[in-house]
C-alpha cells in the first residue's frame, strides 16, 4: 500500500476534506460477522453561537466492508471540522456518515457517546492457574503487542475471546505473545486470531475482540464473531 499520510510529516491538520480519507482494501476474512469500533476522543466543532464543542464520535464499520479507512488520513479529515459550524448534531453525523460511506462503499453507524460500557467479567488468562478455559466464558489477554506494517511503531491491546469450546490456556498465551513482531494492522491481527481459533477448536460459536490503545486520539477495536449476536460491545478497560 501507499498511503497517503501514514509514516509521513503532516504540517497541517486543519485542512482535511473528503479527499483526505485514505481507503484501505481489507485482505480476506474468515469471519462471518463483525464490526470496527472506532472511537474518536478528540472530535471538536463550533455550534450555532459559535462556540467550539468538544465531543466523543463513536464509528461503527462492518467487518464485510471491502474497504475501509486509513486511520491518520480519518484523523485529519475529523479534525477539519473544528472551525465549521452546525445548528444540529444530526447534521455532522449525517455529513460524516456520507463521506465515509462514499469512500468505504459499505453502510456506516455513527454517533455520539457520553459513556462507554463497562469491561465484561473475564478470566484473565495472564493471571489465572486454570489449565484450561470452560467453555462459554469470556477471557482476557494483557498485554498484546503487535506492528505497524507502514510505521514500525507499536501497537497494544487487550484481546478478549468467547467460545463455545474449552480453550487451553498456554497455547491462548503463546498465541497471542506470537504477534509481538507482526506486522499487521489492527484488522488483520484479530481476523487471524479468529481464523487460528477457529481451525483448532471447530469452533460453532466463536467470537475474538482487540481492544487497542488509541493513536493520535482514535483507537480501533475490532470484533469478529461466528454469531450475528454480538457478545462484547463498545466497552473501555481503564487504561485505554
Amino acid at each position: 500500500m501507499n498511503p497517503k499520510f501514514l509514516g509521513k510529516k503532516t504540517n497541517d491538520y486543519s485542512k482535511g476534506s473528503l479527499k483526505s480519507l485514505d481507503p484501505i482494501q481489507r485482505k480476506i476474512s474468515y469471519s462471518k460477522y463483525g464490526i470496527d469500533f472506532w472511537n474518536a476522543y478528540e472530535f471538536n466543532y463550533l455550534d450555532k453561537n459559535n462556540i467550539p464543542i468538544l465531543k466523543l464520535l463513536e464509528i461503527r464499520i462492518p467487518s464485510n466492508s471491502k474497504i475501509t479507512i486509513e486511520s491518520k488520513s480519518l484523523k485529519i479529515y475529523l479534525n477539519s471540522f473544528y472551525n465549521k459550524i452546525f445548528h444540529k448534531e444530526a447534521e455532522i453525523l449525517k455529513t460524516i456518515k456520507r463521506d465515509l460511506e462514499h469512500i468505504i462503499k459499505s453502510s456506516v453507524k455513527l454517533r455520539f457517546i457520553k459513556k462507554f460500557d463497562s469491561e465484561p467479567k473475564c478470566i484473565e488468562i495472564n493471571k489465572t492457574r486454570l489449565k484450561m478455559v470452560p467453555p462459554n466464558k469470556p477471557l482476557k489477554f494483557s498485554g498484546f503487542r503487535s506492528i505497524c506494517p507502514v510505521t514500525s511503531q507499536p501497537d497494544f491491546a487487550n484481546i478478549y475471546v468467547l467460545c463455545n469450546k474449552k480453550l487451553d490456556v498456554s497455547f491462548l498465551c503463546e498465541l497471542f505473545i506470537s504477534f509481538k513482531e507482526t506486522g499487521e494492522f489492527h484488522e488483520q491481527c484479530v481476523e487471524n486470531i479468529f481464523k487460528i481459533l477457529n481451525e483448532k477448536y471447530k469452533c460453532s460459536s466463536l467470537e475474538v475482540m482487540g481492544r487497542f490503545m488509541r493513536r493520535g486520539g482514535i483507537d480501533i477495536n475490532p470484533l469478529r464473531s461466528s454469531n450475528k449476536k454480538l457478545f462484547f460491545n463498545n466497552f473501555r478497560f481503564f487504561n485505554q
